[in-house]
């Protein structure tokens, strides 16, 4: 069997259990002690109502016991991550780095889906994850320093900006998990793609998260997920961190060469 394919079904697998990890998590039930189960009737799952996808097909999707509707979800999360497994897989290859940046792109997932079914973004990922960023930076990219100052960058310079936010409107800009989960960013990828990835962010959350305000017709006192595109932008920088360091470069050669980067 091909590697491609092996790590196509690691993700599979590792989706699933992700989906465990998004229900529970926010609700503060333990993701290893209790078997899967149906979250209607309680009934327990049998191994092959556990098959990532083609479980929920085979069921489609519902319930056999009580016949309530599974969401379509959680086969699109376990397509989702074999995908992004085997982009990994691209990028790395067979290399100690594509483990490091799986679990990145694990923590990414489970984040991202939170924070935009819950808008909150739990310490039980963000805070391991700088950890383990940090670690693998002593023996892998982007380096123990980047890595810290990627920290930095990610979780106190927005944090300063917010609080200048706060004092000036009087409410909150951003909340305590953008902070930890950017430091969380900053010490898998470093500096200077944490910046990137801030400012990338930063432009969805206004394109896309100000422009569904809009559409929908809330009030734009509205807190937007920001987590959400936090984790798209550095998925972005975890599998095409090159090419979006050299656009950066390029558009700030531009700016400068337009007049705009000097007094």
């Amino acid at each position: 069997m091909s590697p491609q394919i092996l790590v196509t079904l690691l993700g599979l697998f590792v989706g699933s259990f992700l989906n465990v990890c998004i229900y529970r998590l926010p609700r503060r039930e333990s993701v290893v002690w209790l078997a899967s189960h149906c979250t209607s009737c309680g009934r327990m799952l049998r191994w092959f109502e556990n098959v990532p996808v083609l479980g929920w097909i085979a069921l489609r999707g519902r319930c056999r016991t009580c016949h309530e509707r599974i969401s379509v979800l959680y086969p699109v999360i376990e397509a989702v991550t074999a995908v992004l497994f085997l982009n990994a897989w691209y990028v790395y290859g067979p290399t100690p780095l594509l483990a490091v940046r799986l679990a990145f792109i694990c923590g990414l997932i489970v984040l991202f889906v939170i924070d935009w079914q819950h808008q909150n973004l739990p310490d039980a990922v963000t805070l391991p994850g700088v950890v383990v960023g940090l670690a693998a930076s002593f023996l892998l990219p982007p380096g123990w320093l980047s890595s810290l100052v990627g920290m930095a960058v990610g979780g106190i310079f927005p944090f300063l900006m917010a609080e200048a936010y706060r004092r000036l409107r009087g409410r909150k800009g951003m909340g305590m998990g953008d902070f930890k989960m950017l430091a969380m960013v900053g010490a898998f990828l470093g500096w200077p793609l944490v910046w990137i990835v801030l400012i990338v962010s930063c432009v969805l959350g206004i394109v896309i998260g100000g422009g569904a305000l809009i559409v929908t017709g809330r009030g734009m006192d509205t807190r937007i997920p920001l987590g959400t595109f936090i984790a798209v932008a550095a998925l972005m920088g975890a599998l095409a961190g090159g090419p979006m360091i050299h656009a950066y470069e390029q558009a700030l050669g531009a700016y400068q060469r337009w007049g705009f980067g000097t007094p």
